[in-house]
């Protein structure tokens, strides 16, 4: 089993992954005038954020990593 800090780098690389596809998604929705693909593109990109910032948050409150913010140990 993963620990919190593997658990959370996985996390936050495949939420930027998905945040960066639904930018450029949501991007290309507006450059052809497409309502769905737009707002379809804004949603990945919203959770894409969503399982970041949690990804950022389980390396936070792994013990491994409690010596400062950046989930590097002193």
């Amino acid at each position: 089993m993963k620990d919190m800090n593997e658990r959370g780098l996985e996390n936050e690389a495949k939420g930027k992954a998905h945040e960066v596809k639904g930018n450029v998604k949501g991007d290309l929705g507006d450059a052809t005038d497409n309502a769905d693909q737009h707002a379809s593109g804004r949603a990945e990109e919203l959770r894409g954020k969503v399982q970041k910032n949690l990804g950022k948050a389980e390396r936070a409150l792994d013990p491994d990593n409690m010596g400062d913010n950046n989930g590097n140990t002193r």
